[in-house]
């Protein structure tokens, strides 16, 4: 089991989010793994810095930990010539410990550059386009491409890593997981879902399966509830919601009646180590293999000194 720490980069500036990752690997995580957002999700949140130069600050600032976008729409705000060419550099300055993650992307973020925003349909269309553009930018030399959606003209990426980038695809329904098996390097996902890891095995996908895991580490568990609630009540919204709201004040009036109980079925929370582990175990069950552990208490370096000594040794035990 591969152990990876979610940074936050809503709800804290680039500078932290760039020293987390330093601590993250000073705790003995595998991975960090960060959004690539135009917005942040709600306006309490304060906070939405741009990926690449955050990734390219932590893997100088890094020598170990794996570093991953968690995850970046390659074909609306941003051509994916330009992550090609983008992901190619940051393998580079990581020496190879960079992996990218894809999705079909959220209107939060990429409908700010006017271009509209497609159906669900068209936009898995789209990401297949967009990750074989990418791979052929990735085989290097000059190269054309003419899709349904997408163009290439006249193209090289000049400064290349020795083994391309491996792309994780993001799925949260199974056509989603169809496409992870058939052009991605692995699965990426939000919920313990053993349906979308079956589909992808079942489907020909033998890569690591990520998932982001809920937890809110505090003293007391109602400090640490309480931020849960404040920081990550969006993700109880769903897909369906998160994927089509246009800005943070859309999010703030759907999450209005998401209350801390409901918080509290989904997030591992409060200082038990019981608690988290459970939450855990079922992402684990599930068929994850690479848990990405989300901290959406109010304390980063509580949680850090938390996973030390009460996460690391038990959720590596897992299988």
């Amino acid at each position: 089991m591969r152990i990876g720490y979610k940074l936050f980069a809503e709800g804290y500036g680039p500078r932290e989010i760039v020293e987390q990752a330093v601590r993250a690997e000073r705790a003995g995580f595998d991975f960090v793994e960060v959004s690539d957002h135009f917005h942040p999700w709600l306006f309490s949140h304060g906070h939405s810095g741009f990926v690449w130069s955050m990734l390219a600050a932590i893997a100088e600032r890094t020598e170990r930990v794996e570093i991953a976008t968690g995850v970046t729409c390659p074909f609306l705000r941003i051509h994916p010539a330009i992550i090609a060419q983008a992901a190619a550099t940051t393998a580079l300055l990581s020496q190879d410990r960079f992996t990218l993650g894809v999705g079909a992307g959220e209107r939060l973020n990429e409908h700010v550059v006017g271009r509209g925003w497609p159906s669900v349909t068209a936009r898995h269309e789209m990401l297949r386009e967009a990750i074989d553009i990418m791979r052929l930018l990735w085989s290097g030399g000059y190269h054309s491409y003419k899709g349904e959606h997408l163009v290439l003209e006249d193209a090289r990426v000049f400064d290349l890593p020795e083994h391309p980038p491996r792309v994780v695809v993001a799925a949260g329904g199974e056509e989603a997981a169809r496409l992870a098996a058939e052009s991605g390097d692995g699965l990426f996902a939000t919920e313990p879902s053993s349906a979308l890891t079956s589909t992808y095995r079942e489907l020909g996908g033998d890569g690591p399966r990520y998932g982001e895991v809920p937890l809110a580490w505090a003293a007391d568990e109602d400090a640490a509830l309480e931020s849960a609630h404040e920081l990550f009540r969006f993700g109880l919204t769903g897909w369906k919601v998160q994927a089509e709201l246009p800005n943070p004040v859309n999010f703030e009036a759907a999450t209005a009646l998401v209350s801390r109980e409901a918080m509290a079925d989904v997030f591992g929370y409060g200082p038990d180590p019981q608690r988290h582990l459970k939450v855990v175990r079922q992402f684990a069950d599930a068929g994850f293999d690479h848990l990405a552990l989300i901290n959406a208490g109010p304390d980063p370096e509580g949680f850090f000194r938390f996973f030390e000594t009460e996460l690391a040794e038990p959720i590596r035990n897992l299988s």
